[in-house]
């Protein structure tokens, strides 16, 4: 079964066709970091017209590289949610035309979904595991029983982690994107350069945010408050910024998500989201060798119509598709802390 995917929801324009739910047939992610770069940030404005302007050669190229014509697509899937409202009513508004003008299925995809199934696009994965999805939008730590039954244990009180990457890397003039660029400064540069403090917000052993992150001060401190925290003899150099920021930054992120392996015995982690591609958290997670640590390859952690696909095929499968009246929404209010999202 050839699932065609269209996933636009942030700044890439991406389509791509799936056989299956596994195996990629072509893959097209055409990226709009060039006019968003001046700005530091997205700009949602221009997104939206950077899509209306890409969607149809993006899927055109996709179809193209698998050398089919949409008569020998089965379903036409689109991410509906979360995301940037104007980016989002492109691919999906794109999605239900081509869909609804074919005569095939349509499958409408939570973009979150989306980034925990990447991995399995690459390998054989086994349910349960521990679902790591650390984007510029999410910092979600859950544990997974399916493709679309994720029950969240903890996520972000305040920023994401991308976010704060971000924001870092802004204010120094780091480089855009923020994360690439505090990633490959840092490979440079000495942790040991600044002791930034990991939040403690925790109530109690077992309290209600056991497994819940914090970025915020972390952000603060890096931005705000760099002497005060800043180790006599370094250098205040971009590399050591980075790479002092970068260290403490992925170990807040363990310290919860560790307390979810010895909490539910699960030993086998799934990675997704921009975030997943960061070199010191794949590395950090390498060292324990003890845990299945397991990570998409570098162009799935990144926006892309492949994801979308491979979880359109599961619903398919199941004999489930999306109404035509089927909405995008900015947020997704069901996906939180001690709920079954699915």
């Amino acid at each position: 079964m050839k699932i065609l995917g269209i996933e636009s929801s942030c700044d890439e324009t991406a389509a791509a066709v799936v056989e299956d739910g596994r195996t990629i047939i072509s893959s097209v992610v055409a990226t709009q970091i060039p006019f968003h770069e001046q700005y530091n940030g997205v700009v949602p404005e221009i997104a939206s017209r950077k899509h209306a302007e890409w969607i149809l050669p993006v899927v055109q190229r996709a179809l193209n590289e698998a050398s089919l014509t949409i008569d020998e697509i089965d379903a036409v899937a689109s991410t509906n949610r979360p995301g940037l409202m104007g980016s989002l009513l492109v691919g999906l508004t794109f999605a239900k035309t081509l869909a609804w003008s074919t005569g095939k299925p349509f499958i409408a995809v939570n973009h979150m979904l989306g980034h925990l199934y990447a991995a399995h696009l690459s390998q054989d994965i086994s349910y349960p595991y521990l679902g790591l999805l650390v984007s510029g939008g999410h910092s979600i730590i859950s544990k997974v029983s399916g493709f679309d039954d994720i029950e969240v244990l903890g996520t972000t009180i305040d920023d994401a982690v991308g976010e704060a990457f971000d924001k870092v890397a802004k204010f120094y003039n780091l480089g855009y994107p923020g994360g690439v660029a505090i990633d490959k400064l840092a490979k440079n540069g000495d942790p040991k350069a600044a002791n930034f403090p990991i939040p403690m917000i925790n109530k109690g052993e077992k309290g209600e945010h056991r497994y819940d992150v914090s970025y915020s001060g972390l952000k603060t401190a890096a931005i705000n408050q760099l002497d005060q925290f800043w180790n006599e003899g370094y250098d205040k150099t971009p590399e050591n910024i980075a790479a002092s920021f970068q260290e403490t930054a992925v170990k807040i992120l363990l310290t919860r998500l560790f307390r979810a392996v010895e909490d539910t015995g699960l030993k086998t982690i799934v990675a997704g989201g921009g975030v997943a591609a960061n070199s010191r958290l794949r590395s950090m997670l390498a060292e324990h060798k003890d845990l299945n640590c397991i990570f998409p390859p570098l162009k799935l952690c990144t926006d892309n119509g492949a994801m979308i696909a491979g979880i359109a095929y599961q619903y398919l499968n199941r004999g489930e598709t999306s109404p035509w009246t089927t909405t995008a929404s900015a947020r997704v209010p069901s996906f939180k802390r001690g709920v079954r999202n699915k």
